[in-house]
């Protein structure tokens, strides 16, 4: 078989392969610019004129044409998102999309341009927003200034990616949103971040630019001294916001909001209602609880985040006992993102060039983008009230000789002989001739000529006055400015954010992180308030707008880290840390709350019948505390309290019996005494008791008649500065009746043996047969109702045994407002 040669045709040329060399430097370096440049003006830096970025405009300009205003209704992010993508912006949805939830957030935009119904995410970026099929939204009032008038010729138009649709250069906008918005964003080899500010304080700014083209830097800075958040908090270092309005760079420190609140009465808390910008309260928590577990921050017990749309942000941090609220909020302040930096970049296309502006910078861009608008604005409506008032002159000029141009018009072959002859005849332009043929004969009545003289004399009128504003700078400034003044009029919202000075240097507490043991007194009051003292004073009285009369009935002395003991009338000593109890302020009106203590309910549990009666030492030193019951019976404990339990009896009490009294010795020399229903009074010295084991029941204080019971018990320390209060009454009249008083120095009451019947206090009158009341304490005595009101009592008498004077109103509580420290010289009896 003959070999058959194989021949092939050479490739079109077409086809030929073609290797071009190219310097791969000179490749990579203008790539690199194409690619910079597109990212620096199409995407990440707004311009300087309206604040927007390209898609944040084409957005709000998409959503004008699709008629979304704020008198309509919501429509799908998703149909937003698409228009804008299909006619403007072709990129991914995903960047469409969450520019739209940004110009939705209140807490990420000082005014919000976009009105979002949906989840359109948290604070700080914790919840992300809910998908755009789910989402709806449509332009906000303020958004509509935004694209006010720029159908009127205000701004540049453009085409559009495919040069099928086109786009404004810029937007008209009728109010700084660079200044009041802000801006953020990562272009290639510079970034922008812009703080957000008052929109009142920006306009006010901008109207004194307008009136004063020489303003300073300082005239514009009494206007606007530093940003306001949309998050409110507290900035702090206004020297490099200063720096920033004055190179356009800058930094400032910004602070939660917090206040230290009481929570219970045994715990305090630090309330933040306030984070600083773009921190959200799940970053706070989670930092908080890593350092908690680190040990690297002391003194929080538990986290809370109460925040919802009612209140707003609530995020609770509840303390441990024992620690300085101020210490740890500076802690907090410090390893948190409770405060932190923001770091001021004014950066802005200017022209179409990336430039880093100041605060004056700023304002007269906008000023000038803005005097530029209402000038088109005002060519545009001269423009067509020029082209109006042309047709309404030739129109009146066919009416003044109507039965001419009708003949001229019948007379003629066709509309353009027509036409020309309406010209010839009239003087017309070829326009207002056009515009007669075109006019119904039914506008050719007398009415209609009347309407359009009207009409005629009104553009006259309006097309002189736009003139004058456009042939002076000055009324062009002046309506730029009264715009101005009718927007911050109608969107101005008070101020966020409070400004404070500072070095700019990273404080630290200098105060210790626990509270120190210092002494302190702990006071019981006759209506069962407790509290604490802030030192070793001690006050006179209880001075609270709750208990304005109420008067003291115990007090110890203590230490804010020690603990003290509650007296039952049980015959319990119930113990307290010191530190729970609320610390009382040195005037009444710091905090009205506590101010004269809080209910000693609040810190430990009773029985239904169980009340306090004193207050006492659980120091092993001392003479240690007296008790006197309603049998009669004396007692006198030693310090050896129990260490380990937060409840103990100090003493046996018989069935049916009861504490009257309980006082703390302080020499263990006082003058013990009872007061008994029969009105007998035994005075006798504490030596002659002994103490015993908390087990015991006691021994014979005064031996009591038949039906009788002991009504009042305590101790006198200084017996020539006491006096004796006894109220005598019927029992079986009612609770109402006030019965009679009786005021006795204590010296008129000579001392008894223990076990002995006393001597008598007051003499009965005619329907008395008992003592409501019995007191012993330090003069002068004060008598208070049962709403806390005053009761006078009679004068002083000598006379240990006579009969009292009648009271006006029944007493409650019997106290006085001269303290000894350590002395108990008040208590609380129940009638």
């Amino acid at each position: 078989m003959a070999n058959m040669a194989r021949t092939t045709s050479p490739p079109p040329e077409e086809l030929t392969e073609k290797i071009i060399d190219v310097d791969v430097s000179e490749e990579m370096r203008g790539s690199f610019l194409e690619y910079a440049y597109s990212v620096i003006y199409q995407r990440a830096l707004p311009d300087a004129r309206d604040g927007l970025k390209p898609v944040q405009r084409r957005i709000l300009y998409q959503m004008s044409e699709m008629g979304l205003r704020p008198d309509r209704g919501h429509v799908k992010c998703a149909r937003v998102v698409g228009e804008v993508m299909g006619k403007l912006h072709p990129h991914g949805d995903s960047a469409i999309y969450d520019a739209l939830v940004r110009l939705s957030q209140p807490f990420a935009m000082r005014v919000p341009l976009v009105d979002g119904h949906g989840n359109f995410g948290s604070l700080g970026g914790d919840d992300a927003p809910a998908a755009m099929r789910y989402t709806e939204a449509r332009l906000t009032r303020a958004a509509m200034l935004m694209v006010e008038s720029i159908d009127e010729n205000v701004v540049d138009f453009r085409p559009n990616y495919d040069g099928q649709e086109t786009e404004p250069e810029v937007l008209p906008a009728a109010f700084p949103n660079l200044l009041v918005n802000g801006a953020s964003g990562i272009a290639v080899g510079m970034a922008t971040n812009m703080a957000p500010h008052n929109l009142g304080e920006v306009i006010a700014a901008a109207r004194h630019l307008l009136a004063h083209p020489d303003a300073t830097l300082e005239e514009l800075m009494e206007f606007i001294p530093g940003p306001d958040l949309p998050t409110g908090g507290t900035i702090t270092g206004l020297d490099g916001i200063r720096d920033a309005y004055t190179k356009g760079r800058g930094t400032f420190r910004i602070r939660a909001t917090v206040s230290i609140e009481k929570l219970t009465p045994r715990r305090t808390g630090l309330v933040v209602t306030e984070l600083p910008y773009n921190v959200g309260p799940e970053k706070v928590i989670s930092r908080i609880k890593e350092l908690v577990q680190a040990k690297k921050l002391q003194g929080i017990s538990d986290l809370k985040d109460l925040t919802d749309r009612n209140q707003g942000l609530r995020l609770v941090i509840e303390l441990k006992n024992g620690f300085n609220p101020e210490a740890v909020l500076e802690e907090l302040y410090r390893l948190t993102p409770m405060e932190e930096t923001f770091g001021i970049n004014n950066v802005a296309l200017v022209d179409g060039e990336p430039r880093t502006l100041g605060l004056r910078d700023l304002l007269q861009v906008y000023v000038d983008h803005r005097l530029e608008v209402v000038r088109r604005r005002c060519e545009h409506r001269r423009a067509k009230r020029e082209e109006r008032l042309h047709l309404v002159t030739g129109l009146l000029v066919a009416l003044a000789d109507i039965d001419q141009v009708i003949a001229v018009i019948r007379d003629s072959d066709d509309s353009t002989q027509a036409r020309q002859r309406l010209m010839d005849t009239f003087d017309l332009s070829d326009t207002q001739a056009r515009y007669i043929l075109d006019t119904p004969l039914r506008r050719l009545t007398r009415y209609d000529k009347q309407e359009l003289e009207q009409e005629r004399d009104t553009l006259t009128a309006e097309i002189a006055e736009l003139t004058a504003i456009l042939e002076s700078d000055k009324k062009l400034r002046r309506l730029v400015s009264k715009e101005l003044a009718a927007v911050a009029k109608e969107f101005a919202t008070p101020r966020r954010t409070v400004l404070r000075e500072s070095t700019g240097e990273v404080r630290t507490s200098a105060m210790p992180l626990e509270v120190g043991d210092d002494p302190c007194h702990v006071l019981l009051s006759t209506s069962g308030l407790i509290g604490r003292t802030s030192g070793q004073q001690l006050p006179p009285m209880f001075e609270g707008p709750r208990t304005r009369n109420d008067a003291m009935a115990s007090n110890v002395r203590a230490t804010v880290r020690g603990e003290v003991g509650l007296v039952t009338d049980l015959g319990r000593v119930i113990r307290v840390p010191v530190l729970e109890l609320p610390e009382l302020p040195d005037k009444a009106d710091e905090n009205p709350a506590i101010s004269s203590g809080v209910p000693v309910t609040e810190f430990v549990e009773l029985d239904a019948d169980e009340r306090v009666i004193a207050l006492t030492s659980l120091d092993s030193d001392g003479p240690g505390l007296v008790v006197g019951t309603r049998s009669g019976i004396v007692k006198r404990v030693g310090g050896d309290y129990p260490q380990q339990k937060d409840d103990f009896e100090i003493i046996a009490l018989r069935p049916g019996d009861r504490l009257v009294g309980a006082t703390p010795l302080v020499t263990g020399e006082e003058d013990l005494v009872f007061i008994t229903s029969n009105a007998q009074l035994l005075r006798f010295s504490a030596t002659t008791v002994r103490p015993q084991g908390r087990g015991a029941g006691g021994v014979t204080g005064i031996r009591l008649a038949e039906g009788a019971h002991a009504v009042w018990f305590g101790a006198v320390l200084s017996p020539e500065d006491a006096v004796v209060v006894t109220v005598a009454g019927s029992s079986t009249g009612p609770d109402s009746q006030p019965g009679t008083a009786k005021v006795t120095p204590f010296t008129a009451f000579p001392a008894k043996g223990r076990a002995t019947g006393g001597v008598r206090c007051q003499r009965f009158l005619k329907g008395e047969d008992i003592l409501l009341f019995g007191w012993v304490g330090r003069s002068p005595a004060r008598a208070f109702r049962e709403d806390g009101g005053p009761v006078r009592l009679p004068d002083p008498v000598e006379r240990r045994d006579g009969s009292g004077e009648a009271l006006p109103r029944p007493i409650a509580a019997v106290g006085t407002g001269q303290v000894d420290t350590g002395t108990v010289v008040a208590s609380l009896f129940q009638g």
